[in-house]
């Protein structure tokens, strides 16, 4: 007897599979969102309860799995309190996702913020003559120039920026080197002294090696000099030499910031106006 195999694809078979590929698709992102937190000895100790309460369900431990059960009817509050910052992260992932525009908002502000912390460093060392040099990379990798400095992998302060150039500190000689997440890869780099006739001579090493840095990657760099205070950018061999606080600023925000995009589709606008609606209230 021959069976078809058209009642296997019922919408009662699909819905099952969906429900078990979102099940997974949940726990699998959740795994991911607590991983190297806190939350990871919590949840271990979640699954062990209701471990505790399937052995002791089969061996009929009444007293046992009543108590269990008591501490499961509860739980929902207390997780929501022990994981409360995972799941603002989760939820804040959640708003960044493209159909709310998230991704190209987060995107924007991100670089907004990274400017105002170069900029509150800048300012500092600008006003009391410290030297600094700083390499911001773009779409031509720094590994080579990465490898010579003393990594850090921290996010970008204006604190932590004006520590490592303070004088006579370990790191304050060579380039500090900002990767594409906007994080301080290394300090104390080295980098390729430029040989450019064009350079003016008060212009020290520094401006020597943000020059050569600019001339063999598209990598951005500031400079601050310390005989003047004057802040200078190079990009693509070209040098912008004492530029004032509004002139770095609106170059920076023109090279780093994304632009608007104004392309989206007309259901992408009408849940971004939703979703944003009051939000400036």
């Amino acid at each position: 007897m021959q069976t078809s195999g058209a009642h296997i694809f019922t919408w009662g078979n699909l819905s099952t599979i969906l429900d078990v590929l979102i099940i997974w698709f949940v726990v699998y992102h959740l795994v991911i969102l607590i991983r190297g937190t806190k939350a990871v000895q919590l949840a271990k100790g979640i699954v062990l309860i209701f471990i505790v309460r399937i052995i002791a369900g089969i061996l009929q431990l009444h007293t046992t799995t009543w108590l269990i059960d008591q501490i499961v009817s509860w739980s929902v509050v207390g997780i929501i309190v022990i994981f409360q910052p995972e799941i603002r992260r989760g939820l804040e992932h959640l708003g960044r996702l493209p159909i709310f525009g998230g991704r190209e908002d987060s995107a924007r502000s991100e670089s907004i913020k990274f400017i105002n912390e170069l900029d509150k460093a800048i300012q500092y060392m600008s006003k009391r003559r410290i030297g600094a040099l700083i390499t911001i990379q773009q779409e031509t990798g720094l590994e080579d120039y990465i490898e010579t400095g003393i990594k850090l992998n921290a996010d970008v302060t204006g604190e932590l920026l004006i520590n490592i150039f303070i004088p006579n500190t370990p790191l304050h000689d060579g380039a500090v080197i900002i990767n594409k997440d906007h994080k301080i890869a290394v300090a104390a780099a080295y980098l390729p002294l430029s040989d450019n006739s064009m350079i003016p001579k008060r212009l020290g090493t520094r401006h020597r090696a943000a020059v050569g840095i600019s001339e063999v990657t598209d990598a951005i760099t500031v400079v601050v000099s310390e005989e003047t205070g004057g802040v200078t950018i190079t990009r693509n061999g070209r040098f912008m030499v004492d530029m004032t606080r509004d002139e770095y600023l609106k170059y920076l925000t023109a090279e780093l910031v994304p632009k608007k995009n104004d392309n989206d589709k007309w259901y992408q606008k009408i849940i971004r106006k939703i979703w944003k609606w009051g939000a400036d209230r």
